[in-house]
């Protein structure tokens, strides 16, 4: 269930240096007319991961637009990290303690006095975000810099070139499908997530690498196929849902003869496996192929 968070926050290690640049996860999909990229990208990453591969900076020259899930104006809404804490913030008139079990309450008793952190604060919180709130209080642990992901640093890009990007959902979109999940299921992923805290670092190195060699194989077997057969409502939900979401905006795109070159930068998990994206529209009859 940590995969949740994984799918938006893949990231890296402390203190690795790198001699060559990451094998993207990186596909060029065709029709007879059209053609767009699709790269997988981590959302935290490190200076150490940079520069890119000479394949992604090519075709980043080679497209005159970007969709990213979330679109780069409304990241940078102000008004985003209010709507976030009014979506976490608990409604019904019960603590955090009186919604999960025993069981799920000591571990994160445990984890916050570790952790030198204030339980009393989580109290007014769903579970689903008190789950990526731990993972991303561990990622920064590691040193770990959302303002080095590969969305946010080729959103730069496109805005120094003067390239438009938009977004294939909204972040009030993804922020309601975490919130609708239920009350089983979000305690389910805060119990994952509180049980993964042992070995935080080392699945991250784990995922970082498999990243870093273009290992898509590994990633699947490493993140989504737990979750999948663990957890299958969730995994249809927060997984295949939205791929099959963007199935059709991702086809108008392929098929609109008006359209420049685009390059499209999601999630890597949304990518890779038979459920993902790259998959999805080979079996719709499109040309893909991997560009390393």
């Amino acid at each position: 269930m940590r995969k949740i968070a994984l799918a938006w926050l893949l990231a890296l290690s402390a203190g690795w240096a790198w001699a060559q640049a990451p094998v993207p996860l990186l596909w060029k999909v065709s029709d007879a007319d059209n053609s767009l990229y699709l790269l997988g990208a981590f959302h935290m990453l490190k200076d150490t991961d940079y520069p890119l591969a000479r394949s992604v900076d090519a075709a980043f020259a080679d497209v005159q637009q970007l969709y990213f899930e979330v679109a780069p104006q409304e990241l940078t809404d102000p008004t985003l990290s209010t709507r976030l804490m009014q979506a976490a913030a608990r409604t019904d008139g019960k603590t955090l303690q009186q919604t999960v079990s025993p069981k799920t309450w000591q571990a994160l008793q445990a984890y916050a006095t570790k952790n030198n952190m204030p339980v009393a604060a989580l109290q007014g919180l769903k579970p689903w975000f008190v789950g990526m709130l731990l993972t991303l209080v561990e990622s920064q642990k590691l040193g770990l810099n959302p303002a080095l992901g590969l969305d946010k640093h080729l959103m730069g890009r496109a805005a120094q070139a003067g390239k438009p990007a938009q977004g294939l959902e909204t972040a009030d979109a993804q922020m309601a499908l975490l919130d609708g999940l239920g009350p089983t299921l979000q305690e389910s992923y805060l119990q994952d997530t509180l049980r993964e805290m042992g070995d935080f670092k080392g699945l991250l190195e784990a995922l970082h690498t498999a990243w870093r060699q273009g290992d898509e194989p590994a990633l699947v077997r490493m993140a989504l196929a737990e979750m999948r057969d663990r957890y299958p409502a969730l995994y249809e939900g927060l997984n295949v849902a939205r791929n099959q979401a963007w199935l059709p905006k991702l086809e108008a795109l392929l098929k609109d003869n008006s359209r420049d070159n685009i390059l499209v930068v999601v999630g890597a998990l949304h990518l890779v496996g038979n459920d993902g994206v790259v998959r999805m529209l080979a079996k719709r009859g499109y040309r893909v192929e991997r560009v390393k």
